[in-house]
């Protein structure tokens, strides 16, 4: 167990690692120079300052160094959690981000309850259903959910539920009423992948041989289903948690956007069509960190779930 947990440990630091390199090869080795391209996203023309104050913010920035120095600089000061300092407005980055964050994570932990719930409790219902034209018929519905566009999606929501019916706010942070909405929006996709792999997984358990024991032995299909069938068809739905919540990080700044949110995704916008890389930097590392602390997490609950997984055979 303990060479489990640290290769997963291992595994994790490497993903994060390389999210952060990427991401800075992509962002600092853009042709031209970074600093102009920044100040002219942000509206200040380069030429309006003078040489000394252009060197002045190359040495805050760290851009009067090497690309190499300035990597190893801005690694170190993220083992340190000091993402920078934003271009736009000098604000640390730290700063910008805890000021975000709680409408964030509202929004996607309430996806991700709500996805959850509504993906592996439409699976489980419909695994009940013993008519087959019925059964292939719904089925098919968690395609839908998946293949339809978040804003879309989003902008329906919008017109029915508040501009006709009146029922939720359009826009905002005001409130659990307004994050209903959003929520929804963000739930339905992940939803409907949970159900689609769920449905699958109880098929293939239905077909093992403990099963038609379990019949066998009088108990209702009910019965089976919930004790023996769930446990062991949850297993890729907690995989996919952990890739959903990835997803989820990323499909919030459509979803933010449709509902005029202040929140991380919002600021990952607003830094993009800024060209302000400190910032982007700092949003993807940390959508990456979050996205590899779900995935160990979940890595480390499948051998509460399947003691196997840890075990290795023995060579004889």
């Amino acid at each position: 167990m303990t060479g489990y947990i640290l290769s997963r440990l291992g595994q994790a630091f490497l993903v994060l690692w390389g999210a952060f390199t990427v991401t800075y090869l992509i962002l600092y080795l853009l042709p031209g120079d970074p600093l102009s391209i920044m100040l002219g996203a942000s509206g200040i023309q380069p030429g309006s300052l003078s040489p000394q104050q252009l060197d002045v913010l190359r040495a805050q920035y760290g851009l009067d160094q090497g690309v190499v120095a300035h990597y190893f600089s801005l690694l170190g000061g993220y083992l340190q959690g000091d993402f920078g300092r934003s271009l736009a407005d000098n604000d640390p980055i730290r700063q910008l981000l805890f000021a975000r964050a709680a409408p964030s994570l509202e929004l996607a932990g309430s996806a991700v309850v709500l996805s959850v719930l509504a993906g592996c409790g439409f699976a489980y219902a419909v695994s009940l259903v013993t008519w087959r034209p019925l059964r292939q018929a719904l089925t098919r519905l968690p395609a839908l959910g998946l293949s339809t566009p978040v804003f879309w999606t989003g902008l329906l929501l919008i017109q029915i539920f508040a501009f006709d019916l009146g029922w939720f706010p359009a826009t905002g942070n005001d409130g659990i009423q307004s994050l209903i909405l959003p929520a929804v929006t963000l739930a339905i996709p992940s939803g409907a992948t949970f159900a689609q792999v769920l449905l699958r997984s109880f098929g293939d358990v239905w077909r093992e041989p403990f099963i038609v024991t379990a019949l066998a032995k009088g108990l209702s299909r009910g019965q089976v289903q919930a004790r023996h069938v769930l446990r062991n068809a949850l297993l890729p739905v907690f995989t996919l948690i952990g890739l959903q919540i990835g997803n989820l990080v990323f499909e919030a700044v459509l979803v933010e956007t449709v509902f005029a949110r202040v929140g991380v995704g919002r600021l990952a916008q607003e830094a993009v069509l800024r060209q302000d890389m400190p910032v982007v930097l700092a949003i993807v590392t940390l959508a990456a960190a979050i996205f590899v602390v779900i995935n160990l997490i979940v890595d480390l609950l499948y051998p509460v779930f399947d003691p196997r997984i840890t075990r290795t055979p023995r060579v004889t």
